[in-house]
């Protein structure tokens, strides 16, 4: 059998194929090494830029940083306008006058009679402007006048009608008091104080800081303008007294507070007395009696003290507060029937 005759390539054929072969594919790396260098040099000329781009831009910060006014707090500013000093002096200054109001040393305060001597007691008997008739009855009843009014001062005994301010301060109803008081000497008015029947409950602090500042005495006693008082029982039952701080005195009572809007004795802020809508124990509001130190906590404190619907419940509440000592004397209890009580329903 005959077979084909097979070709086999020289040497020299050989080597150009090789030759060609590697010539061909060096082209595409060489281009290929190029543009990676190209790239390569690209970046490293981007990284170097950046680099030096961060340091300039550090070094403009730091220039800013130290050339801008510094950011000045509440309490810098305060101290370079001398207004922490200041705030520190009045502070001090307050706490000063605090103490010097609880030991006595009072705005104005007046001696009640010509020889210098305490008093026992201030009598502030509430009235209103349309109770002219009453207060004379009065005047002819238990509460002397004129001379004998003063002759009860130089006993210790104030007593002064307690009124404010007409709301439309200096029309008649003004006019008409400052008469009646020129003539008779027997009014104290609380000049700060509008007289309505709804601000009954801060009349009480103004009565209270009215009578600490203008007299010095052991008991203040707040009346109200349908009672009549046996005031030789009332000065005895004082006396008895005497000497005797912290004590709030009178008819005390507790009661059902009123939360139906429109009924008698409707409390606004009942919800504050608890789910069984009690008030807390409290001397009746016709007849009243502080010590000085208790005057006194009310005549410091008078801007901050909460008011209720009624003048008595709101004292009582002043009184939970602080260390005073409740003193239940029926004799104060100017409804009731007892022979031997100091007051009575006029």
């Amino acid at each position: 059998m005959e077979t084909l005759p097979t070709t086999v390539p020289s040497k020299s054929e050989r080597r150009a194929r090789s030759s060609k072969f590697s010539q061909s594919s060096s082209k595409p790396s060489v281009i290929m090494a190029f543009f990676s260098c190209v790239a390569w040099l690209y970046v490293a000329g981007r990284l170097w830029q950046d680099s030096e781009n961060r340091v300039v831009l550090n070094n403009i910060l730091k220039k800013s940083y130290h050339q801008k006014p510094k950011v000045l707090t509440v309490d810098d500013k305060l101290m370079v306008l001398g207004c922490k000093d200041l705030e520190r002096r009045i502070v001090e200054t307050e706490m000063e006058l605090t103490l010097a109001k609880s030991q006595g040393y009072l705005k104005n305060q007046k001696s009640g009679s010509s020889s210098g001597k305490k008093l026992l007691a201030v009598i502030g008997v509430y009235t209103g402007f349309g109770s002219h008739l009453r207060r004379n009855t009065f005047r002819g009843t238990w509460m002397p006048q004129g001379d004998a009014l003063r002759k009860l001062e130089e006993r210790g005994i104030v007593i002064r009608f307690v009124i404010g301010r007409s709301p439309n301060r200096g029309d008649s109803l003004d006019r008409k008091i400052d008469e009646e008081n020129q003539a008779r000497k027997d009014f104290l008015i609380l000049e700060n104080h509008e007289e309505a029947q709804e601000e009954l409950p801060k009349k009480v602090k103004f009565f209270f800081s009215a009578a600490v500042q203008n007299w010095d005495a052991q008991f203040y006693i707040k009346v109200d303008d349908n009672i009549d008082l046996d005031l030789e029982g009332l000065i005895g039952l004082l006396e008895s007294r005497r000497g005797q701080d912290a004590a709030y005195i009178g008819c005390m009572k507790s009661g059902e507070v009123v939360a139906e809007e429109g009924g008698q004795w409707y409390e606004p802020e009942w919800w504050k007395f608890g789910d069984e809508k009690s008030y807390f124990r409290h001397a009746a509001g016709s007849l009243l009696i502080l010590s000085k130190n208790l005057a006194q906590y009310v005549n410091i404190n008078s801007g901050s003290l909460k008011t209720y619907a009624f003048d008595d419940t709101s004292i009582g509440s002043w009184m939970i507060g602080v260390q005073a000592t409740y003193i239940d004397d029926n004799r104060l209890c100017c409804s009731s029937i007892r022979q031997d009580k100091v007051c009575s329903v006029a």
